[in-house]
């Protein structure tokens, strides 16, 4: 097993999952390893976008599976940054196709829910795409890249990835809502975005049972509750006991952001809990297993 973006929230999850379930792992990232406490596996300092060394490192390693993580996912940077965006989340992921075609590689690629222009919310897997922002321009490309191509590929799409590892180098919105109002911050959070956020651990086992079944195709993978932004912060706020007063209703206009954001996204996850056997759960259920992991 291959993961690239290991030193991610999603991949050092992954990591540690695949070595407790007893599979060869081997983890590629740029920068030094940030999963210091799990030395069942190997390491590779590879930047996605150096085709020739990742070329390399995968066919030395020969793996069964890529799981490929790695993509530059904040929206904003990507519609300014248009040519780096494009290298890593549509050219690597070309580049790593063609590997596999030659080596019988299966592929999983994490997608998102960008990829819908979110007029109508709860998409199905067959729902027609129109991407309203660059980032997700680029996520569909890589999609269709691969249903073009002849290799075993899985596609899973998310939806707000939230999480903690113990060595985490970027927030989310649980941990960016309970660290402000900890603070006694004002933050404005919008009420005209709708989207059900993903518990990173969830994606993961998603991951590891996609692997388990060699599924092919296309899944949805989040939580299954449509929330607000806004509401997301006021159940974050609920659950640790902190000022709801704090959080400050804001239309998405008034934030001048670069890049367009779908209004109302959202999925229907039957296929995943028919085909995979995921398990569907709720935010606010699973914000209370955050908790407890939070703890240890």
């Amino acid at each position: 097993m291959l993961i690239t973006g290991s030193n991610g929230l999603l991949g050092q999850k992954l990591v540690n999952l695949f070595t407790k379930n007893n599979f060869n792992v081997i983890a590629t990232s740029k920068g030094n390893d940030r999963n210091v406490t799990n030395n069942k596996y190997e390491y590779y300092n590879v930047n996605i976008t150096k085709f020739d060394k990742v070329t390399n490192l995968i066919k030395k390693i020969k793996p069964d599976f890529i799981i490929h993580t790695a993509a530059m996912t904040n929206v904003d940077s990507c519609e300014l940054r248009r040519f780096e965006c494009k290298q890593i989340n549509l050219d690597a992921v070309i580049n790593i196709a063609t590997i596999c075609k030659e080596l019988n590689i299966h592929l999983i690629h994490i997608s998102t829910d960008f990829v819908f222009n979110g007029e109508t919310g709860y998409y199905k897997e067959t729902d027609k795409t129109d991407p309203v922002n660059y980032y997700g321009v680029t996520k569909l490309k890589s999609e269709q890249h691969l249903i073009n191509s002849t290799i075993d590929y899985t596609i899973l799409r998310t939806i707000i990835l939230y999480g903690i590892t113990e060595n985490s180098s970027r927030s989310n919105i649980v941990l960016w809502v309970k660290k402000s109002l900890e603070a006694n911050k004002t933050i404005n959070v919008v009420t005209d975005q709708y989207r059900m956020p993903t518990y990173v651990d969830d994606l993961a086992q998603a991951c590891l049972l996609a692997v388990n079944k060699k599924a092919k195709g296309i899944f949805h993978i989040s939580s299954n509750q449509l929330l607000s932004i806004y509401e997301i912060a006021i159940e974050v706020a609920k659950a640790y006991h902190l000022n709801v007063d704090l959080i400050k209703p804001i239309l998405t206009e008034k934030l001048n952001q670069k890049a367009v954001r779908p209004k109302k996204t959202g999925f229907i996850i039957d296929k995943a809990v028919k085909e995979l056997g995921f398990k569907s759960v709720n935010f606010t259920e699973r914000l209370q297993i955050f908790k407890q992991e939070m703890k240890k």
